[in-house]
């Protein structure tokens, strides 16, 4: 029997509820899962890639010990497929929350297939809890003193009153 290697890439900037509600159910469909932390030059995102890299470590090393799932986390900086192939992934994880998620990914499947028709696609529906967290809105949360806590891991949180007590 093969082994599943999932595949659940994002920027991570920050690692939010979401992101990890999306981790702890995908661990539960695959043997080994593959955390890719892209480098998207395009986001500007808030955190080093350094920093997003340790964020999401953090909180997968509780996820993989809770799990008996090894999780790895990778940074990677080229196309997706690519990467899936380089880490052996046989699917790959996407979480959607909302219609528009739906379209782009749609768009992405489409394009992804076309380039390697071996790895497949899963989506996870994002818990009803965290349907609304979006990295953007968290950052703009925090930079504005607000509290979120209810959105990010504990050290995310940390991390982000850090970035902008600055």
């Amino acid at each position: 029997m093969t082994k599943l290697i999932g595949l659940y890439p994002g920027t991570f900037d920050p690692l939010t509820l979401g992101h990890v509600d999306i981790v702890e159910r995908a661990v539960k469909l695959v043997d080994e899962l593959v955390i890719g932390v892209a480098i998207n030059r395009d986001k500007s995102p808030l955190f080093s890639l350094e920093e997003r890299v340790a964020m999401v470590e953090q909180e997968m090393a509780r996820i993989s010990k809770a799990s008996g799932v090894p999780i790895t986390v990778k940074p990677f900086e080229t196309l997706l497929m690519k990467f899936a192939e380089e880490v052996k992934a046989n699917i790959i994880v996407r979480g959607l929350r909302a219609v528009s998620d739906f379209e782009y990914e749609f768009q992405m499947v489409g394009m992804n297939q076309a380039l390697n028709d071996e790895i497949e696609t899963v989506f996870l529906m994002a818990d009803a809890r965290y349907q609304s967290i979006a990295s953007r809105l968290v950052k703009e949360i925090a930079r504005l003193d607000g509290d979120i806590s209810s959105f990010v891991p504990d050290h995310a949180a940390a991390a982000l009153r850090a970035k902008f007590s600055k």
